[in-house]
């Protein structure tokens, strides 16, 4: 009985880690022009592909997380909230290892409307 409960205490940590941003610099926002390439409406967090052309025009591939799908959906977002080919301007905090991987804090459309998130786990 010790042992199980010594697991599911362990389990538990794991999962716990698992939602944190540690891995996000939240000390600086970077803000990009992109265009959507994908979006996957997941738990627990959902998923923006994007294209980001850098200063010589080169187009850099990059990965967003959101907060959840069931929190997005309270937001009122869909699985059709974000397409293919949306042009969009995406803010975050990027990943503290150097990869192409941000935190999403804000997402504006082209007109310049934000389209509301809740950012927590």
């Amino acid at each position: 009985m010790k042992n199980i409960l010594l697991t599911l205490i362990a389990v538990a940590g794991l999962a716990n880690a698992h939602h944190g941003w540690a891995a996000f610099d939240s000390k600086s926002t970077v803000t990009f022009q992109s265009t959507v390439t994908e979006f996957r409406f997941l738990n627990p967090h959902s998923v923006v592909e994007f294209d980001v052309k850098d200063d010589h025009g080169q187009v850099q591939k990059w990965q967003g997380e959101l907060t959840s799908a069931s929190r997005l959906s309270a937001k009122g977002w869909t699985a059709t909230t974000l397409e293919p080919g949306n042009e969009v301007t995406i803010s975050g905090y990027r990943a503290q290892s150097g990869v192409r991987v941000l935190r999403i804090t804000k997402i504006l459309s082209p007109n310049g409307t934000e389209i509301k998130i809740d950012s927590g786990n």
